[in-house]
């Protein structure tokens, strides 16, 4: 299982050399990055991204993240309380199907105070111990969070229920006098595309973490190719287990 690390730094030139270590932790075999960029909280409160293409693309698990914590931390600019609330919602929802919980959040908001930074990014740690020192030493607060697929869980839980609706409207239509008939008839149909909806969700959810699994993969495949002997048993214990997730979801999206 890989994890989401924000580390704050007093300033964003420390978040630059923050980033760089963490490369150099990957070159040096002891975690594989998935995904990184650098957020900053500017003196009036809101928080902005510096650029670092094509290390947290948009549609990424970390692009998502970045984007829940610029809202929750920062907040939504020019929009009514209503529609503040909302946005402030979405965030919140966003960062939950990740396995990001409040908890995590609030940590990060004490520490992201106003005109520091933070590297945000998604590894697979081999050995956590030297992060730790590594951004410590550069005057940095490692906050970690398990990275978990929550929306997935939802969606299952959904087609369940959507299912079982089905299936008890279907039995009360079989046993209802005719004059009930056409106003179970309207319930089912809207149960059925429900159900259809979920299903579609459910088939781009596991599409999406597929690809996602095949991008971790080809990253620890060629990490594993220069890494020591010690080093390279854990990514291949990693691969193992990131295959076999995927396999599964391939057999259960089959079903």
């Amino acid at each position: 299982m890989s994890n989401f690390i924000v580390v704050i730094f007093p300033t964003e030139t420390q978040a630059d050399e923050g980033g760089k270590a963490l490369r150099e932790l990957q070159d040096e075999g002891k975690l594989t990055i998935h995904g990184m960029a650098i957020i900053t909280k500017r003196a009036d409160g809101k928080v902005s991204m510096k650029d670092e293409a094509g290390e947290a693309p948009l549609g990424t698990a970390v692009g998502t993240i970045v984007g829940s914590l610029m809202g929750l931390l920062g907040g939504p600019v020019g929009l009514a309380a209503g529609a503040v609330a909302g946005a402030f919602l979405g965030y919140a929802v966003d960062a939950f199907n990740y396995g990001v919980g409040m908890e995590f959040v609030d940590e990060v908001s004490r520490n992201l105070t106003p005109g520091k930074s933070a590297l945000v990014a998604e590894v697979d740690e081999f050995w956590t111990l030297g992060l730790d020192l590594r951004m410590e030493a550069l005057g940095g607060i490692v906050v970690r969070q398990w990275r978990l697929d929550v929306e997935r869980d939802l969606i299952e839980n959904e087609i369940q229920a959507r299912n079982a609706e089905l299936f008890q409207l279907k039995a009360e239509y079989a046993q209802a006098e005719d004059e009930h008939k056409a106003r179970l008839e309207i319930k089912i149909k809207t149960a059925e595309a429900k159900l259809k909806t979920a299903l579609e969700r459910e088939k781009a959810k596991v599409e999406a973490l597929k690809q996602q699994a095949d991008t971790k993969i080809k990253a620890l495949q060629k990490q594993a190719a220069a890494a020591t002997l010690e080093t390279k048993t854990k990514i291949e214990q990693r691969i193992v287990e990131i295959q076999a997730e995927s396999e599964k979801l391939a057999k259960q999206q089959a079903t």
